[in-house]
């Protein structure tokens, strides 16, 4: 049998339209179309169309998703085509559109992007895998089909973020956070970690002699080794996370501890998933040894992003692990001028933006960046930003706390002039 494909820079047929006159016409039961998300959307060829296409004439569908960019579509496509989900294309509908004509055959992914090409074959299988099962979910879901997953987890917070330090960097880290506002609130029940409260931000710092925070700060230093994100149905997530073939983490709990169900992040880091019906009793249960009031009039109020910041090559992976796992979305890429070269910055975010995470990454090697991925011994968070009321006073507290404050340089204020 043979298929036939209009490609998107053909000379003559260059829209599935078209081709499927010509398979419809010529009416021959060895011949048929091949159709490609890549060539139907990028030459903005409605998907209601491919409600005019009968099933036994549709050979085989290949499956890609894109950025939206603005370039001749031969170099668009030998470039930058990505797994379903990774772009932003439409194509959990296209795939629907072609499901209810009654077509039953195979979806081939046909990917070809530089990212790929240099990225790890068995990472780029897995997400193959997952974008395929993220497809499939959401195209059942668009026809009133039964899901085959759970639905995406909800997200309502930054939860906490955790530091994993020696107690040298423990006392380093004391000094930024009370200077910041934080004050220690709480000891854990049996292990060297303290909670620091400011309004709704949680830090837990970690200075344990061993586990999972500890080998951590072997291999990077005082850092961020955990985040956790506040869920509606932590069930549920961790049920999507299994389906979706996300590894889970588990090191020993004591009988008397809270189990917080985790699973493998960023650069070796964590995500717990904390439910939120019941974050309060955690706190009060695992913190029970009280040591300072949390500020009754904090300065800083919430987590407004997190940076992480990883190789260029995992800048796919890993907004496709955020936006499968759970009901998030993202922005738009943006390329940020570094002064040794772009580097490419994207957010993913929930409905009411409670929770922000923006992936980095460069392929110039002395880009910002790209120096941390390589001092840092591996992907991770660079920066956390914090939201305030008065931007003004929580800079002046802390730098008379002693805050070591960057310089800004005369240009720069040049530049925002221009």
């Amino acid at each position: 049998r043979i298929g036939y494909e209009a490609l998107a820079w053909g000379r003559h047929i260059y829209d599935h339209r078209d081709a499927w006159a010509l398979v419809r016409d010529v009416d021959h039961p060895a011949i048929g179309m091949v159709l490609d998300t890549f060539h139907s959307l990028a030459r903005d060829v409605p998907i209601s169309s491919i409600g005019d296409i009968r099933a036994d004439k549709l050979f085989i569908v290949q499956m890609a998703d894109a950025p939206q960019l603005e370039m001749d579509p031969l170099s668009w496509s030998r470039h930058y085509r990505a797994m379903p989900g990774q772009g932003e294309w439409p194509v959990a509908e296209y795939v629907a559109a072609i499901q209810r004509t009654g077509y039953d055959g195979y979806f081939s992914l046909e990917i070809f992007n530089d990212q790929f090409r240099a990225g790890a074959a068995s990472q780029i299988a897995r997400d193959g895998l997952r974008s395929l099962k993220v497809l499939e979910d959401a195209s059942a879901r668009l026809r009133g089909k039964t899901a085959t997953l759970p639905p995406p987890a909800e997200v309502n917070g930054v939860e906490f973020i955790e530091f994993a330090a020696s107690h040298q960097e423990a006392d380093e880290f004391a000094t930024l956070f009370r200077a910041l506002g934080f004050t220690p609130v709480a000891r854990h029940r049996s292990k060297d970690v303290t909670r620091w409260k400011q309004g709704g931000i949680n830090l837990v710092l970690n200075c344990e002699p061993d586990g999972h925070a500890h080998s951590y700060d072997v291999v990077h230093g005082g850092s961020v080794c955990a985040i956790g994100l506040s869920v509606e149905d932590q069930q549920a997530a961790l049920d999507r996370a299994a389906a979706l073939g996300v590894d889970r983490f588990e090191q020993a709990v004591a009988l008397d501890e809270w189990e917080i169900p985790s699973l493998k992040g960023l650069g070796g880091s964590l995500l717990y998933l904390v439910n939120a019906e019941n974050k309060a009793s955690m706190w009060s249960d695992e913190f029970p040894h009280g040591m300072e009031s949390a500020p009754t009039q904090p300065v800083l109020d919430r987590v407004d992003h997190l940076a992480q910041t990883m190789q260029y090559t995992e800048f796919l992976s890993w907004q496709l692990f955020y936006t499968s796992l759970f009901a998030m979305e993202k922005t738009s890429q943006l390329e940020i001028a570094d002064p040794m070269g772009l580097v490419y910055s994207q957010a993913i975010q929930n409905a009411d933006r409670s929770v922000r995470l923006t992936l980095n990454g460069s392929l110039a090697h002395q880009a910002l960046s790209s120096r941390f991925v390589r001092n840092y011994f591996g992907s991770g968070v660079q920066h956390i930003a914090f939201a305030t009321d008065d931007v003004f006073a929580a800079a002046e507290k802390a730098a008379a706390a002693g805050l070591p404050l960057l310089e800004i340089g005369p240009n720069y204020y040049a530049d925002i002039a221009a």
